[in-house]
C-alpha cells in the first residue's frame, strides 16, 4: 500500500508541472498583425481577398493552439474554437500562423466566423474558454491594404506597417540578404577565404589533438594491462616456488651435480652404491654414529 501511494505521488509531481507547462505554452502566443480591408493584398487558399490577423509563437518550443478560442465578443469568448487534431495548429518556435476573418468557418481551420470590419477587439482565449491570453483593439482608421502590427514580432510596440507581412517577420522585411551584405563588404572574397581556411585549419588541429589524446590513452591502457598481467605472472611464479618443497630442490641439485662432475653418464653407470640399513631397537638420536656420514661401499660391475 505504501509503495502504491509513493508511485501515485511521484506520478502527480510529474503530471502537474507538465499540465502547467502546457497551459503556459498557449500563453506564449501573441496577436501580431492584422489587416481589415484587403483588396489587392495577400489572397487566401481560395483566391479571395479578405481581412486577416496573425498570431506569433514567442517561445522556443512548439505550441499547440488546438482547442483555443478566438472571439470578437467579450460576452462570448468561445465564439470560434480552433479545431483540435489539425497538425497545422502546432505552431513551431518563433513562427507565425494566419487566420482569415471572412465569416466563412466552413472553409477550414483558419477561417473564423466573424470579420474585422464588424469587430472592435480581437480576443485570443485559452482552451479553458475563460482565460484571455491576448487582445488587441481594432483601429477603424486603417486604409485599404494597410496593416497594423508590432514593430518586433511578439513584443514590439503596435503601429502602422510599411508593408504587410502575413506569416513573415514584421521587422527586417526590406533588409538586404546576408549574402548581399557580405558581397558588398567583401567584393574580392578575401574575408570568405580567410574564414574558410581558419575553419579548416582549426578542424585539423582539433582532430590532431583528439587523435593524439586517443593514442596516448590507448598506450596507457595497454601498458596498464601489461603491468597487471606481469604482476599476476610474478605472483603465480612466487606461488609455484612456495609450493615446491626443499627436498625437490635438493634432489634436482644433486642430479645436476652428479651429471656435471661424474665422468660417466647416468645412463651407463659402471658402479653400484649400496647403503646398508641396520635396525636399531633404540632411538638413533641418542647415538653419535648417526651424526657422521657413512662411506658407501662400491661394487664394480665386471663386464
Amino acid at each position: 500500500m505504501k509503495k502504491f501511494r509513493l508511485i501515485w505521488v511521484l506520478a502527480s509531481l510529474v503530471c502537474i508541472p507538465s499540465l502547467s507547462a502546457y497551459a503556459q505554452s498557449q500563453g506564449d502566443m501573441r496577436l501580431n498583425e492584422y489587416l481589415i480591408v484587403n483588396t489587392t493584398d495577400f489572397q487566401d487558399d481560395f483566391g479571395q481577398h479578405n481581412g486577416w490577423f496573425e498570431l506569433f509563437n514567442t517561445s522556443y518550443g512548439t505550441v499547440d493552439i488546438g482547442g483555443c478560442y478566438i472571439s470578437n465578443d467579450p460576452d462570448n469568448l468561445k465564439k470560434y474554437i480552433i479545431p483540435k487534431g489539425d497538425v497545422l495548429t502546432k505552431i513551431k518556435p518563433r513562427q507565425h500562423i494566419l487566420f482569415w476573418a471572412d465569416n466563412q468557418p466552413f472553409r477550414g481551420t483558419f477561417h473564423v466566423n466573424f470579420t474585422l470590419a464588424e469587430s472592435d477587439t480581437i480576443y485570443f482565449v485559452a482552451s479553458d474558454g475563460r482565460t484571455i491570453l491576448d487582445r488587441i483593439e481594432i483601429r477603424k482608421d486603417l486604409p485599404e491594404n494597410k496593416s497594423f502590427g508590432r514593430s518586433t514580432d511578439g513584443d514590439g510596440e503596435w503601429g502602422f506597417m510599411d508593408h504587410t507581412s502575413p506569416s513573415t517577420n514584421n521587422s527586417g522585411t526590406d533588409n538586404a540578404s546576408k549574402s548581399s551584405v557580405l558581397k558588398e563588404k567583401d567584393p574580392n572574397g578575401l574575408i570568405m577565404t580567410l574564414t574558410a581556411m581558419a575553419v579548416v585549419f582549426t578542424a585539423l588541429i582539433l582532430l590532431s589533438l583528439i587523435f593524439k589524446l586517443t593514442g596516448t590513452l590507448a598506450i596507457r591502457k595497454h601498458q596498464k594491462n601489461t603491468d597487471e598481467a606481469m604482476a599476476g605472472a610474478d605472483k603465480q611464479n612466487v606461488a609455484d616456488v612456495a609450493e615446491t618443497s626443499s627436498e625437490t630442490y635438493a634432489a634436482i641439485a644433486a642430479a645436476l651435480h652428479l651429471y656435471i662432475k661424474e665422468s660417466e653418464a647416468h645412463d651407463n653407470e659402471s658402479f653400484t652404491i649400496t647403503l646398508n640399513h641396520t635396525d636399531r631397537s633404540y632411538s638413533p638420536w641418542s647415538s653419535k654414529i648417526y651424526t657422521l656420514r657413512q662411506t658407501p661401499s662400491v661394487k664394480k660391475n665386471n663386464r
